[in-house]
């Protein structure tokens, strides 16, 4: 008798997977589509302009200036949040400090996650604001009167303003997802390291670091997308400015769909943001050697 196949394991899966074709695949496909296409939001016609709209991009005289600033947001925040911020989960996680004082930092950390993106945009240009913002108010009470800075109306300084703002919201995050990955670290690994002699950085950097590899790698990962991908930031402080100096690629996509209604050139600029995301996740998983043990 033939065994009838149980297909409840397939209705559970469908809804799924229907919601990734639609909300995560099919827009790829026909973004990539349309990235070939001079249209218009209040037009139906398209017309096929091949490479024209990579080759309007990459012509462009921001674009430089755009790949400029979004590598600085991802080496800086490589090295801060996911740096910096492993390195406070590691004191979080250690003896130096008690438990009761480790909930407290825990919590204080991760609290700026919570805020918003364009509420936190809103409150440093506050405290970037060069005449009565915080900053300044108190390098003059500290007598650093010479250090007062138009903050974000510098040209020099205006991304790395917006920069610093996003370290300040995400460190704390990572360093709760690393916290999680300490102690699901085995404790049988940690007590024989100490039975052999081994001291707290050699234990951490040998043993519970290498452990927690693929918790590292997710958030390098989330790290890197995250840097391509900002928006947000930038348009909530400085829209790019001045002068295009904190131009960003995710700003310059907005800009081209909903105010210049180049949806060719912006579909191209979406191209581009996924190749570089997709190309600097694969490169990280090689190097990881992500999987094995």
């Amino acid at each position: 008798m033939k065994k009838k196949k149980n297909l409840a394991p397939y209705a559970y899966v469908i809804p799924g997977l229907l919601m990734v074709l639609g909300f995560v695949y099919i827009p790829i496909i026909v973004n990539l589509v349309y990235s070939f296409f001079r249209l218009s939001s209040y037009s139906a016609s398209m017309k096929f302009v091949g490479l024209d709209n990579f080759r309007r991009l990459f012509t462009n005289e921001t674009f430089p200036i755009m790949i400029r600033n979004n590598v600085y947001y991802c080496v800086i925040s490589l090295i801060c949040q996911v740096g910096f911020g492993t390195f406070l989960a590691f004191m979080l996680e250690s003896n130096l400090i008690g438990d009761r004082f480790k909930t407290v930092c825990r919590n204080i950390y991760f609290i700026p996650a919570l805020v918003s993106l364009t509420a936190v945009g809103m409150m440093f240009n506050f405290i970037y604001n060069p005449q009565m913002g915080l900053l300044n108010t108190m390098l003059k009470h500290f007598g650093f009167v010479s250090l007062q800075q138009t903050w974000l109306g510098d040209r020099n300084l205006a991304i790395f303003c917006i920069i610093a703002m996003s370290q300040w919201q995400f460190t704390g995050y990572i360093t709760l997802l690393m916290v999680v990955a300490f102690q699901n670290v085995s404790r049988d690994y940690i007590e024989a390291a100490v039975i052999d002699g081994a001291g707290p950085v050699r234990r951490a950097w040998n043993i519970v670091l290498p452990l927690a590899k693929e918790q590292l790698l997710v958030c390098s990962i989330i790290t890197v997308i995250g840097a391509f991908k900002l928006f947000t930031e930038v348009y909530s402080t400085t829209v790019g400015g001045p002068g295009n100096s904190s131009q960003v690629l995710g700003l310059f996509l907005y800009q081209n769909a909903f105010l210049h209604d180049d949806m060719g050139m912006a579909a191209a600029t979406g191209v581009l943001i996924f190749i570089i995301t997709v190309t600097a996740s694969i490169f990280q998983l090689k190097v990881s050697h992500s999987g094995e043990v």
